[in-house]
């Protein structure tokens, strides 16, 4: 990727989103799907984001739609995507914790994290970053809780 200064749009929308991760609703729903909550099969996780009696099923499709519209602003061209990486990490993040499960969560949901990962291939500064967090999260260096 050609390195490339980034606007004072591409700074704008950053820190937008920034400010919509900081609301307190979306604190809370990110606070459970980082450290909460962490299926070992695909029938757990749906058994989540299919139930929307589920008290966390609004928070999962929050946290989902909320990345992959991040990862879809850069694709479109609205951002720069260094600036993106270098500013976020948190959807590389979903992307290596639900990566053992994503076939199996794709077979159901074909788009399930797809602009995460489209960005993941697209970008080497997203794959570099997605690896990094990749290896954390399988040496169990990331947080979990053992709920």
């Amino acid at each position: 990727m050609e390195r490339m200064l980034a606007s004072p749009a591409d700074a704008e929308i950053i820190l937008k989103l920034y400010e919509l991760r900081t609301e307190s609703l979306m604190r809370q729903a990110r606070a459970w799907m980082t450290g909460e909550f962490w299926p070992k099969t695909a029938e757990e996780f749906y058994a989540v984001y299919d139930n929307p009696e589920n008290p966390h099923n609004p928070w999962l499709r929050q946290v989902v739609t909320y990345w992959e519209m991040a990862a879809a602003l850069v694709l479109h061209g609205a951002v720069s995507a260094e600036l993106f990486v270098d500013c976020n990490s948190e959807g590389f993040f979903l992307l290596a914790k639900f990566a053992p499960l994503l076939d199996a969560i794709r077979e159901k949901n074909p788009g399930f994290l797809m602009k995460t990962s489209e960005l993941v291939n697209r970008f080497s500064a997203a794959a570099q970053r997605y690896e990094a967090i990749q290896k954390r999260v399988e040496a169990g260096l990331c947080y979990h809780s053992t709920k």
